[in-house]
């Protein structure tokens, strides 16, 4: 298929609908790579939606790294890149390949010392430095499916490769990888992670797939205290700023379900589910079997979550009704205490007054003073008492007062 046919089919592409923009591209991408024909168009945005040449020499290269997933395919495609992309693209192009094939190729991983042989024959000059950083992003992208946080810091820190990234090393998307390291690793500290996702966030030239990463280091990183509120934070500025994106949303959902907000999680997964369905992205499948998997998680916090609150709200009525019962046998042991004190002092003048009134010489005025004596000597006993019973356990009543 000669250069004039591919351009006059895409740019009948252009004009189309969504599923004959993708059929024609699909179709022109499969032709070239039977014939062994690269793309011979110019590239001019990462628009998979809209801009049919991305989208078809999308198809093709993504064909051949599943056919060769290796740093040699990776080199070609950087070669052709810098022959074919626009500079002002070039950066978000090659972040979307390199990574989006490192994530569907994350099976095959090479070793650091087959990377730097690839790469060491590439030769030297500025263009060395972008396939360097190209293959780096490819590698690093695998690592990254496969939560290989150590083996991806000490690749991204210390590889040939990554070095001979040169300048291009200091680019946002880089310093993300290092910050999805740093929280997933358990040498590093959460600190030390932050600190390199601040620098990310509020730099410059912050792409999406930038922004994805820190998210996705955030989402699984080792736990530390706060990691739910930070991830609710910095996905809930994501989705303001990329409102139609299903992995923000979806990122948003599993800092909500951390900090225990089961039902806002459940709306921000379902959304996620929503835009991945009409996504053009090539691995809908995996992504909407992570999600579903998270939405089940989410579905079970909240249930576990109505559950614990029905058993504390129980407790809380258990707990009431034993103070009350507490109180009550606490009050009735000391009226009680009472009822004795002046039970012991009417038999006591009773059994006085009988013996004084029986058995007493005493003329009668005298005896009534007696029996008046020992009255006043009996309640002043009972009152003793009961005051005495009332004092003691005075302090208690008001812990009681206090604790209802």
């Amino acid at each position: 298929m000669d250069a004039a046919t591919v351009i006059a089919r895409l740019d009948e592409a252009r004009a189309a609908d969504v599923r004959a923009r993708d059929r024609i591209c699909d179709e022109t991408a499969a032709e070239l790579l039977a014939a062994g024909t690269p793309p011979a168009f110019e590239v001019r945005s990462a628009d998979l939606r809209l801009d049919p040449y991305f989208m078809c020499a999308d198809r093709y290269w993504r064909q051949r790294f599943l056919q060769r997933p290796t740093a040699a395919t990776a080199i070609e495609c950087a070669r052709w890149m810098a022959d074919h992309v626009t500079v002002d693209s070039w950066g978000v192009v090659a972040e979307q390949w390199a990574l989006g094939n490192g994530f569907l190729n994350r099976g095959a991983v090479e070793s650091a010392d087959q990377l730097a042989a690839v790469v060491d024959e590439a030769g030297t000059g500025a263009e060395t430095e972008r396939i360097a950083f190209f293959v780096t992003l490819f590698h690093a992208g695998k690592l990254r499916a496969n939560f290989c946080f150590e083996e991806l810091h000490a690749f991204l820190g210390f590889s040939p490769t990554s070095v001979a990234a040169g300048s291009l090393r200091n680019e946002p998307v880089f310093v993300a990888l290092q910050s999805f390291a740093a929280f997933g690793s358990r040498t590093l500290t959460v600190a030390h992670a932050a600190e390199l996702l601040e620098k990310v966030w509020s730099a410059s030239g912050r792409t999406r797939h930038t922004v994805d990463i820190c998210l996705n280091g955030l989402a699984f990183a080792a736990p530390f205290p706060g990691q739910g509120e930070l991830l609710r934070r910095y996905a809930d500025e994501a989705v303001q700023a990329h409102p139609g994106d299903h992995m923000f949303h979806a990122r948003l959902a599993t800092g909500l379900h951390l900090c225990g907000e089961h039902d806002a999680a459940l709306e921000n997964i379902d959304t996620a589910l929503a835009l991945l369905a009409a996504s053009p992205t090539a691995s809908l499948g995996v992504l909407q079997d992570q999600y579903l998997t998270k939405r089940d998680a989410i579905q079970e916090g909240r249930l576990r979550a109505l559950r614990d609150a029905e058993q504390q709200r129980r407790w809380e009525q258990q707990a009431a009704a034993n103070a009350q019962l507490e109180r009550s046998l606490h009050t009735s042991s000391v009226r009680a205490v009472e009822v004795v004190a002046v039970f012991t002092a009417a038999i006591a003048f009773a059994v006085g007054s009988l013996q004084v009134t029986l058995t007493g010489k005493l003329p009668l005025s005298d005896r009534l003073w007696l029996l008046a004596a020992q009255g006043a000597g009996l309640a002043l006993f009972a009152l003793l008492i009961v005051g005495g019973t009332w004092l003691i356990t005075r302090s208690h009543h008001q812990q009681d007062r206090g604790t209802v």
